[in-house]
Formats: structure tokens, sequence, C-alpha cells
């Protein structure tokens, strides 16, 4: 592992663990020996993109983007909050299985979803309710957004959160390049502009992967990136590379953002590295100009 610390040490920081270091540095290795046009990079988005915390405050998901923000009447806002105290406990339970939480998952964003469209949410209103929140990409995203496009790496965001508004938040942080795909639930609104519904099958933390593009046009152009640099921060977000076209390599990466006694071994047990309580980009930036060096 020497050889890795000294070429990538970022990887030496305290905020990562590795339960395989030596896998890590072959994996890596030869990723970098297939070369940048093999790679792509599939991502949650919230607490994984964006900040979990910013001055020991929590920051929003793009759903909390929408329940606190003043779209959004106190009753909702009451029973939105009712619904996180509800399920949220049950979404981070490491004693739980995926197959017992995911009828309830799918439970909460339906009544989340239909508590939304009550609102009548206009479209209009979105990009200012994006930018008077407190949602923040995690330090260093720029380099992160900007090298990839500068490789021609595609970024695949798979999100069970609220695509309008979290595209919003990469347009306003000035990185929304043409290699960026959004995989996420979009609002459905009427001719006036008013939120109507939400559009198509509820992707929640259980469903969201690469397989779904097996019928769009954007898995003919990964049919070549068989190395796979997969980034969340739940163990629901590992199934998002499932259906990767003859994967040869992955690099799973995992921000535990808290809870984090509780959940360190299975997410060791899970990542090939894990992040902990680290609110920058600066080991993936690391990572990836390592990757895209031309050595």
């Amino acid at each position: 592992m020497k050889y890795i610390c000294e070429e990538i040490p970022e990887l030496s920081s305290p905020s990562v663990c590795m339960r395989d270091p030596p896998r890590v540095e072959e994996i890596i290795k030869t990723m970098q020996k297939a070369g940048t046009s093999t790679i792509q990079v599939i991502s949650d988005f919230d607490m994984t993109l964006t900040r979990f915390a910013y001055n020991g405050k929590r920051c929003p998901t793009s759903h909390n983007i929408l329940d606190n923000s003043k779209l959004i009447s106190e009753e909702c806002k009451a029973q939105l909050k009712d619904l996180l105290n509800t399920y949220y406990p049950i979404e981070i339970d490491s004693k739980r299985t995926a197959e017992e939480k995911l009828p309830l998952m799918v439970e909460w964003w339906t009544k989340a979803h239909t508590l939304l469209v009550q609102q009548r949410i206009r479209k209009d209103m979105l990009q200012d309710v994006v930018k008077e929140s407190d949602a923040m990409l995690r330090e260093g995203y720029q380099l992160f957004f900007d090298h990839l496009q500068e490789h021609s790496i595609p970024l695949l965001i798979f999100s069970a959160g609220v695509g309008d508004v979290l595209e919003e938040v990469i347009r306003q942080a000035g990185v929304f390049h043409p290699n960026v795909k959004v995989f996420s639930n979009y609002m459905d609104f009427d001719e006036t502009g008013v939120l109507k519904a939400f559009k198509g099958e509820l992707i929640h933390i259980y469903n969201k992967r690469e397989g779904a593009l097996l019928n769009t046009g954007h898995f003919q152009e990964l049919k070549s990136r068989h190395n796979v640099l997969l980034v969340g921060d739940s163990l629901g977000d590992l199934t998002m590379a499932d259906g990767v076209h003859s994967m040869e390599n992955i690099l799973k990466i995992g921000f535990l953002n808290d809870k984090v006694e509780e959940r360190k071994t299975s997410y060791l047990n899970a990542y090939d590295i894990v992040l902990v309580k680290d609110e920058t980009m600066e080991v993936l930036n690391a990572l990836l100009l390592h990757l895209t060096s031309t050595k």
C-alpha cells in the first residue's frame, strides 16, 4: 500500500478507512492503466455530492429544500417532519435488511410526494427556493465536476430526491456540464406551471441503478466504460452500478456521515474506501487526478 499512498497521499488521511488496502491499490492501478475512456462515475446526490453538515448544522437534502421553503404551508411542514422522524431512523437502521426497509421507504416517499402535490408548487419559484436554502455541494466540488467534464468522463447521478431541485443546485453552482446525467424523481407541472404529480415510477434508495438505463440512449455511450467509480453515503447506494455493461472493475467509495460507530463495520464490509465525517471531495479529487494521469 506504500506505493499508492505515496502516489495519492490523501489516502493516508485520518478520515480514510479501508478493509483491504492491497485490493484498493490493485483496482486503482488496473483502472489507471485501462485509461480515462473506460471510466464512468456513478454517484448518489444528497449527502454524497452535497454536504451532510456545515459548522455543526445539518445541510438540507433536495427534499428538505422544498420541505423548509416558503412554498410549503406550516401544516404540511409539520406533516413532512413527522414522516422524516418516522422513516429516517428506519433508513439508517443497520439491523434491518434492505428487504425489510424497501416497502417502508416506498411508503415514505409516496406520502411525501402526495403532500407536496397538494401544495400546488410553482415551477418558476424553484430557482429562488434553492438560492435561499442552505444547500451546499461538498468542498472541492468545482474541481470534481470540471475535471470529469474536461476528460469527458460521464457523471451519472442517481437520486431518490427531487430531480428538479438537485439539478437547480448543480446549475447554481455553475457545474451542470454536458457530461452530467441525472436520474431522479421529476415533477410534472400543468400548463400553468403548477405541480400536478411526479413523473413515472418512484425512484427510491433501493431501485436506483444503471440497469434502469437499458432502454435509453445513454446506455449506448456507456457500453465501452467498463470501469466504475461508485460514490454513495448509504448501503442502498451500492446497487447503483447494477446493470453496468460488462463491468471489469468497480471502486466503491462511501461517505459515512452519521452514527459512525454503529455503522462503520457494515460500511467497511461493503465499500472499498470509507470516508468518515469528511465534508470534502479531497480524496475523490485526488483519486480522479491519479486515474486520469498519463503515467
